[in-house]
């Protein structure tokens, strides 16, 4: 059995579906931000997919961006969640929507 671009068309799919699923139903700040990377893996996969299929380059730098904004989202979310997690001891987004002012 050879491995398609429909191959990885579908397990992107799957994975940005599991994504969205954990943002949706889990109430944890750290649950939905893990689920937030997997959408954005699924959609570099996508990416990279259709460009080898296409021949062209464009969506692998696209990936090479989205991977970019994901480091920098890693680093400043990471270090909020921290950040309100020393105050409150509870990573609830529920819990945390009690903070606007």
């Amino acid at each position: 059995m050879e491995l398609t671009s429909t191959w990885f068309l579908l397990l992107g799919a799957a994975l940005f579906a599991i994504g969205v699923a954990g943002v949706l139903v889990r109430r944890n700040a750290l649950v939905m931000f893990m689920s937030l990377e997997l959408m954005l893996n699924a959609v570099n996969l996508t990416f990279v997919a259709v460009s080898k299929d296409l021949g062209l380059i464009e969506g692998q730098v696209a990936a090479l961006f989205v991977m970019v904004v994901a480091a920098a989202e890693v680093t400043i979310g990471l270090a909020i969640i921290v950040a309100v997690f020393r105050t409150r001891a509870s990573a609830n987004v529920d819990e945390l929507a009690e903070l606007k002012g």
